[in-house]
């Protein structure tokens, strides 16, 4: 039971940096400099981060949730 609890929670780490890190490779695409004022190169780079942890870490939840989604689903049968 407590080794189920430390690999969810290695599992959990790696999703979230997984994710981000794709969301960052992601972003870069994106041309925001043209919204972004000039001059303000810190705000727009801070701006990509934090983008890139919000996006990333929703998309390791629904990831992580669908997880223990399919691992809850057997226990349907057992009653």
């Amino acid at each position: 039971m407590i080794n189920d609890f430390g690999q969810l929670a290695l599992v959990s780490i790696l999703s979230h940096l997984v994710f981000i890190a794709i969301s960052w490779w992601a972003l870069q695409s994106i041309r925001l400099e043209k919204l972004i004022r000039p001059n303000h190169v810190f705000q727009a780079r801070l701006l990509y981060i934090l983008l890139a942890i919000f996006i990333g870490s929703s998309v390791s939840n629904f990831f992580l949730d669908y997880l223990q989604w399919s691992r809850q689903l057997p226990l349907i049968f057992n009653n």
